[in-house]
């Protein structure tokens, strides 16, 4: 049976639930995580998202800044969890279980810290709370928990590969593709023994972009694009991986985010 999961840096879920909802109608995976959705709990727009079917709502949300949601037409069991990633009370993290194929598979939805334009935390506290995020995340295995698969998305705020990034040499001193931070986010995946599904169908040497700035009068023709967004899973998943699709031409929706929706296919 396929499922299907996507992730998506909404950037204020209120503003743009339009948006959300025209991607369901669309593309109707069975899973979607959001984040940045800048609400509280209470204030989330489920009303919609019910009526299209996604019954099941999981939130981790905060006024006015950062926060996670999982939507899903799938069940999801009362096995859930929210990280209070280094200890400052931000809604970065939530986790949910369901079953599908005969599997049990834990879902981790992150939103980690963007780190502010300086890479250096003597001077940018924004930056050593990223660099600290990183490390608590390498404590978080893919095979955590026993007979439980794993899936990772969300907006991990980091371009790790010379081609996740439109120029590698210019981006080195670039928050989001600084070597501390690539060297960080590797040891995450290995220490975890994660798997980055979008390179397992989309081979390294070739461009791949997830976000591009708000900053560029226009965006598709500078394509200066950063995968910053990623679909991660536990080993036994990946043989049953059967598409990535980076939506792009979310990004020139109306009144758009500056990231796209990813999307995962396994037949299970």
């Amino acid at each position: 049976m396929p499922l299907s999961i996507a992730t998506w840096n909404i950037n204020s879920v209120r503003l743009r639930i339009g948006l959300v909802e025209q991607f369901l109608k669309l593309h109707s995976p069975d899973i979607l995580c959001l984040q940045e959705t800048k609400c509280p709990n209470d204030q989330f727009p489920s009303k919609p998202l019910k009526a299209l079917g996604y019954e099941h709502i999981v939130m981790h949300g905060q006024k006015g800044y950062h926060g996670v949601a999982t939507i899903s037409r799938l069940p999801l069991t009362e096995l859930v969890e929210r990280r209070d990633y280094c200890g400052v009370g931000d809604a970065r993290h939530v986790s949910v279980v369901f079953r599908h194929g005969g599997k049990s598979i834990r879902l981790h939805n992150f939103y980690v810290p963007a780190g502010g334009d300086e890479p250096d935390r003597t001077i940018n506290p924004k930056f050593g709370h990223k660099l600290d995020f990183i490390e608590e995340m390498k404590l978080l295995h893919a095979d955590g928990d026993a007979g439980i698969s794993s899936i990772l998305v969300g907006d991990l705020n980091i371009a790790p590969l010379e081609h996740d990034v439109w120029s590698h040499k210019q981006l080195l001193k670039i928050v989001s593709h600084t070597p501390v931070e690539v060297e960080g986010l590797t040891e995450v995946m290995t220490k975890g023994a994660w798997v980055d599904l979008m390179r397992r169908k989309i081979p390294a040497d070739q461009k791949l972009y997830t976000w591009w700035s708000y900053r560029a009068q226009d965006w598709a023709k500078a394509d200066r694009g950063r995968r910053l967004d990623h679909i991660w899973s536990s080993a036994d998943l990946d043989p049953h991986l059967s598409e990535i699709t980076v939506l792009r031409e979310a990004r020139g929706w109306e009144r758009p985010s500056d990231h796209v929706p990813v999307m995962a296919t396994f037949d299970l």
